[in-house]
């Protein structure tokens, strides 16, 4: 009981620091400020990049919603197919001719060539739909663009959403301008692990903290990235993150470190059709990259874990032993079993307080909050299968395509 209660209380102490202190991470209110009137003569250049692999499914319900932008400036979108087995080119020229029929923007599909060495999948198709989207001025591209929108193919956009990321990017002189795609959350398991898969990833990325200047934090949400082409130019393309498997961190990293000003946040205009119907594809989607964020490093592996354990699952741990030895135990021992209760029930307050309003941003009950410590079980499971597979030889995998191993 005295071990029980000094991790609580350390646990305890840690929640009191991150509630208060930690970049504001559990608050919802990083979404893009206004900018008065969008009112303005010039538009700059618009062009989104969307490497697209096996995505037949996903564009008819996606794709029109990006071409049908309403946005007053030059607006192209590219597609990479990368090597998919599904049509998804023939798919996304089709949409592209009715969109164009209706006034969307033009499309340019462009065809992946074979991945070279030194690559991570998702990043060379980014790479090869940026080297069309700069190309010099040809019947299919303009000379440039101002600004990359890098996007997925499973993204469904609102028709304003570029208009107003191309605002706060001009006003507040952004290089980098990030929206975290509201993720699905319908089926039981994406309501269960999804909101606090978001809740994870600011907690890990206090958005408050990227967009602080002064802040070494960096990050962004590959879903939705409004890029300034010269400070992309000026950092090196993509080159220098070419292997990376995460890379909407790694594109936020390169560009804050250089001195741009960033900055992520949420929003509900910009969505994710991307489907989880079930545990499997939730554990894959997280289990994929996991340890990757670690960096394939044992020790930042077990300190992953560890904190997990002692942050989310210790404090109702001792809430419980506390109820139960309150019973059994001999006097003697009241004062730690008090210890152990209160603290346990101070850090699983403020960690159920603090999830409450991302349950709000899903429009899903404050009741789930309680559950949390459940959840982080399955996370720390997630990761620990995460450095499995890596042993195992099972890479991680963009679409069907498999990286190499690090």
């Amino acid at each position: 009981m005295l071990v029980l209660a000094i991790v609580c209380v350390i646990s305890a102490a840690a929640w009191v620091y991150l509630v208060a202190a930690h970049g504001g991470f559990w608050l919802t209110g990083q979404r893009l400020p206004p900018v008065g009137d969008p009112a303005r003569s010039v538009w700059p250049t618009v062009a989104a990049v969307v490497p697209a692999r096996n995505e037949a499914e996903s564009l008819p319900v996606t794709l029109p919603g990006l071409l049908a932008q309403d946005y007053p400036g030059e607006f192209r979108v590219f597609l990479v197919d990368d090597n998919s087995e599904d049509g998804t080119g023939g798919i996304a020229a089709e949409l592209g001719e009715k969109a164009a029929r209706d006034g969307g923007a033009p499309i340019v599909v462009v065809n992946g060539r074979p991945r070279p060495d030194g690559w991570a999948g998702k990043v060379w198709a980014m790479n090869q739909g940026l080297a069309a989207a700069t190309a010099p001025a040809s019947t299919t591209a303009p000379a440039g663009a101002d600004y990359l929108l890098f996007t997925d193919a499973d993204i469904d956009w609102s028709p304003h959403a570029l208009r107003d990321l191309v605002l706060a990017a001009e006003a507040d002189d952004r290089a980098l301008v990030s929206q975290m795609a509201l993720l699905r959350a319908r089926s039981r398991w994406e309501r269960l692990i999804v909101p606090a898969f978001v809740y994870f990833f600011a907690q890990l990325y206090p958005f408050r903290k990227v967009n602080d200047p002064k802040s070494g934090t960096a990050a962004a949400a590959g879903g939705c990235m409004l890029v300034r082409r010269s400070a992309l130019e000026a950092a090196g393309g993509l080159d220098p993150i070419r292997g990376a498997l995460i890379d909407d961190v790694a594109l936020g990293t390169l560009l804050k470190k250089r001195g741009n000003r960033t900055w992520l946040g949420l929003t509900t205009d910009v969505r994710s059709a991307r489907p989880y119907p079930d545990l499997a594809s939730l554990w894959h989607m997280i289990a994929r990259s996991a340890y990757v964020q670690l960096r394939y490093n044992p020790l930042l592996l077990a300190g992953t874990i560890a904190g997990l354990l002692l942050l989310y699952v210790a404090p109702p741990a001792g809430v419980i032993a506390a109820l139960i030895a309150a019973a059994t135990t001999q006097a003697q021992q009241a004062a730690q079993i008090a210890v152990a209760g209160i603290a346990g029930l101070v850090g699983w307050a403020l960690m159920t307080a603090s999830f409450v309003p991302m349950l709000r941003l899903y429009r899903l009950s404050a009741l789930r909050a309680p559950a949390l410590p459940l959840i982080a079980v399955l996370y720390a499971a997630m990761t620990a299968d995460s450095a499995r597979r890596h042993y195992s030889g099972r890479a991680v995998s963009w679409r069907g395509r498999t990286a190499e191993r690090v």
